[in-house]
């Protein structure tokens, strides 16, 4: 689902700067489609198979459809609001501390930091997989 917000929002950022053919706008797609397999299911035992009609008729509403309502131009204040939601997702369910928020806001090497240990993050990623059986 994360992936499909994530191309529907470079789609309304590109139709809300007017981008044209020569401009490129980059996602993320951040799950793979394993993950979505529950999904196909469910959706196939309520609606029947998805065909090309289908594909087609979801293409043109879904994506091509897409406007840039809902959408707005942040500014810093907005961009703090938004930042500062992580609190009950971050510190009360994940017991990550506001220390770790705040750094996120105000450490400049934070991300970065965080991509120095892409190696470890896969490595513990793969172990989870391995654990629960989810590439077998």
């Amino acid at each position: 689902m994360s992936g499909i917000a994530n191309i529907l929002s470079a789609i309304k950022f590109a139709k809300y700067y007017e981008l044209g053919e020569t401009d490129v706008v980059m996602t993320v797609l951040t799950d793979s489609m394993e993950l979505y397999s529950s999904r196909i299911k469910e959706y196939r035992e309520q609606y029947g198979p998805f065909e090309e009609a289908d594909a087609a008729e979801a293409f043109g509403r879904y994506l091509l459809g897409t406007t840039t309502d809902h959408l707005e131009e942040l500014t810093y204040e907005s961009r703090k609001r938004i930042h500062n939601l992580k609190y009950y997702t971050w510190v009360e369910q994940q017991g990550r501390t506001y220390d770790e928020i705040q750094a996120q806001w105000y450490d400049p090497n934070y991300w970065t930091d965080i991509q120095s240990q892409a190696a470890e993050i896969d490595t513990l990623i793969s172990n989870f997989n391995d654990r629960v059986g989810l590439l077998k």
